[in-house]
């Protein structure tokens, strides 16, 4: 068998992953595995520079370190290499010196190793002559080859879509991303906090639903054999959740996956995470304080502020939230009255001068509420309680004492944005019936995404439920909000992509 001398002084590949490949059966020819099992750390590098900060340039500190991680920058100086280690809290330079490995040992290891292995070093840490603290390794071990080489230093990984399909390599070669899905998962982790401080339980609720409900949205759906039945992807938890209230539990939120089979956009991707929470014996005006609380919490863990820049636009995220009607401000930005009072054959004419596109089976309330989304949503920039949706947009909430054509919802818009949606939660059976078999007939009509006869919902609502309250959160747009992210793609860690070609 040849020995790995024999093979690296064979002519090397121009191709870098066929000259790795080369580097891999080099090892494997002198008995080392280049994928090693474990590796025994005992610092990180941010630690090191914490511990080390007062270490004078040109001085060793006495202390042995064990570190591992990815190489990041390789500089070979003959006697003398560089490389830049990052792990999981920073970076650390390795200081290599032919001396301290050993000539062969150390010609060795500078040949094997390249930009993008993981690697483990011991060695004492010392502060260079030009200050950089590093660790001088007596023993540097390859952990896990790296066959591809990493985009270019100084060029980066700028490639939109190759940055989302292969978020991995984004990771590596973009720390700022990095940042960004930990200020996400901070913000996952204060909203639970500040839930559970508020005394709400969190619960766990089907994925896979016999009827779409909670939502009106298309939705996914599959087939389960043993049963013999289709199934869909959830839109929502909210009726699962809704049955606990029923069933006596009085504070309650999840923070779930849902589904929708509808486009994708800066703003959608068909898998998402909400917080949905349900609370007994409060109403809107409970959800609103619900709400700025939830988005004060997670601004302070992503942010540290309550003022914030998004996407240029400054913003004070400070309560109390200003609150507005939807009929005054789609009146507002149409220039005249938008309301019930006028008749369907008006608004759908005020559709038309405003180039808004509608259905002919909608009523009064779908055609004033695409006025507002499409004339007078995307200025606000809040953030702001628009109040009073109508009630053929909202299925689920309770009718607006006085106002039976409205009910008692809310939607928090920031930046053109809804970020949350509320209501004060339907009750009744009777009238709940009523508005399933609105929807039912609507989804008749084509409207596919028009919610789903509930008869067992139903059924739990003639048991009795308590008065409540009820909002639904995007994380993924407050994620997006926090982190000043403008593609939701951002902000989550796989979307979903087209097929490569």
């Amino acid at each position: 068998m040849p020995d790995e001398s024999d093979i690296l002084g064979q002519e090397q590949p121009d191709d870098p992953f066929a000259a790795r490949l080369v580097k891999v059966a080099a090892m494997r020819a002198s008995g080392d595995e280049p994928y090693k099992a474990r590796y025994d750390r005992t610092h990180l590098a941010a630690g090191l520079h914490a511990e080390h900060k007062d270490l004078p340039a040109g001085e060793g500190s006495g202390v042995s370190a064990s570190v591992a991680g990815r190489i990041m920058a390789k500089r070979d100086q003959g006697k003398i290499a560089f490389l830049v280690l990052r792990d999981g809290s920073g970076e650390i330079q390795l200081f290599l010196r032919s001396d301290a490995l050993g000539e062969a040992r150390f010609r060795e290891t500078v040949d094997r190793i390249d930009v993008g292995d993981w690697v483990g070093a011991e060695g004492e840490v010392v502060r260079t002559r030009r200050g950089e603290l590093s660790v001088v390794p007596a023993d540097v071990v390859l952990l896990s080859k790296s066959l591809r080489p990493l985009p270019e230093k100084f060029h980066g990984l700028t490639d939109v879509e190759t940055r989302y399909r292969q978020r991995y390599v984004d990771l590596i070669a973009n720390p700022e991303v990095r940042q960004t899905f930990e200020k996400r998962f901070a913000i996952i982790s204060a909203i639970r906090r500040f839930m559970e401080s508020q005394g709400f339980l969190e619960v766990e609720t089907p994925m896979l639903h016999p009827i779409p409900g909670g939502a009106a949205a298309r939705p996914f759906v599959t087939h389960h054999n043993a049963l013999d039945m289709d199934l869909y992807l959830r839109i929502a938890p909210e009726l699962y959740l809704k049955r606990l209230l029923v069933g006596g539990f009085e504070r309650v939120f999840e923070i779930n996956r849902s589904f929708r089979n509808e486009g994708i956009s800066v703003r959608h991707n068909p898998e998402f995470t909400m917080l949905e929470a349900y609370e007994a014996f409060t109403d809107l005006q409970g959800m609103m304080r619900l709400a700025e609380g939830i988005v004060v919490a997670a601004a302070e863990a992503a942010c540290g502020t309550l003022q914030i820049e998004y996407q240029g636009v400054q913003l004070d995220l400070t309560p109390p939230w200003p609150r507005r009607t939807l009929v005054e401000l789609a009146s507002e930005a149409a220039g005249e009255e938008v309301s019930f009072a006028r008749s369907v054959e008006d608004l759908r004419r005020l559709c038309d001068r405003h180039g808004v596109p509608f259905e002919p089976s909608w009523g009064k309330g779908k055609l004033i509420t695409e006025l507002f989304e499409k004339l007078a949503e995307h200025a606000i920039i809040g953030p702001m309680f628009v109040t009073d949706y109508p009630l053929e947009t909202s299925p689920l909430a309770r009718k607006k004492p006085g106002a039976p054509e409205l009910t008692e919802r809310f939607e928090v818009i920031v930046v053109g944005r809804e970020i949350a949606n509320a209501f004060s939660e339907l009750i009744d059976p009777i009238d709940q019936r009523e508005r399933f078999e609105a929807q039912a007939r609507a989804k008749a009509g084509g409207d596919e995404e028009a919610m789903g006869y509930d008869e067992d919902y139903l059924r739990a609502l003639e048991y009795g439920m308590p008065p409540a309250g009820g909002l639904g959160v995007g994380i993924d747009r407050l994620a997006m909000l926090l982190t000043d992210s403008p593609s939701i793609r951002d902000v989550i860690l796989f979307p979903h992509m087209r097929p490569e070609a």
